[in-house]
């Protein structure tokens, strides 16, 4: 074989490689923006580049398969139902206690799932985002409501708000057993 053929196919072998690289790439980014949504874009925006934030996001996939996360059985789902809507109904009359409440329901529902709620609120998130990235927005801004009325900071209607958005993430919690269950 002659020098320009051997560099003629080093040169084609590069570009395919070349080529497939850039296609796992597109694929891996693709499938991370499917599984994450709205938590993908907040990741990037959060990192210093887009690789960061992508391998971040696989990080927390690898983390999240080694847990044991848990369906519901029907009679500990319909429990959860049952002692949400007496928090719901206890906003009425005290609704500080009632966005306490939601926020421990929330973390005990959790941990009834098989998520770790030891080492903070971020790594609860981290962890969430895998499989409720959909409503994580609502547990962060829950979580935020809580945060500022623990310092005197949040209205009644900031408080209802906060109820509003536990409810969608413990529904969605609530709701996963179902599925997993499949």
């Amino acid at each position: 074989m002659s020098t320009g053929t051997i560099i003629g196919v080093v040169v084609v072998l590069v570009v395919i490689v070349g080529a497939a690289v850039l296609l796992k790439v597109a694929l891996q980014r693709r499938r991370l923006r499917g599984r994450f949504g709205p938590e993908y874009e907040r990741a990037v925006a959060g990192a210093d580049n887009r690789m960061a934030a992508e391998r971040e996001l696989s990080a927390r996939e690898r983390e999240y398969a080694k847990l044991d996360i848990r369906p519901l059985n029907a009679a500990t789902r319909e429990s959860y139902a049952r002692h949400w809507t007496r928090v719901q109904e206890q906003f009425v009359d005290d609704p500080a206690t009632a966005v306490g409440e939601a926020d421990r329901l929330v973390t005990d529902l959790m941990a009834e799932r098989g998520y770790p709620t030891d080492g903070g609120h971020e790594r609860q998130v981290a962890l969430l985002s895998v499989a409720h990235a959909k409503t994580l927005g609502h547990y962060r801004e829950a979580h935020d409501i809580n945060t500022r009325h623990e310092r005197g900071e949040a209205s009644t209607e900031d408080l209802r708000a906060a109820m509003v958005h536990y409810r969608t993430l413990f529904e969605d919690l609530l709701g996963r057993g179902r599925e997993e269950a499949r």
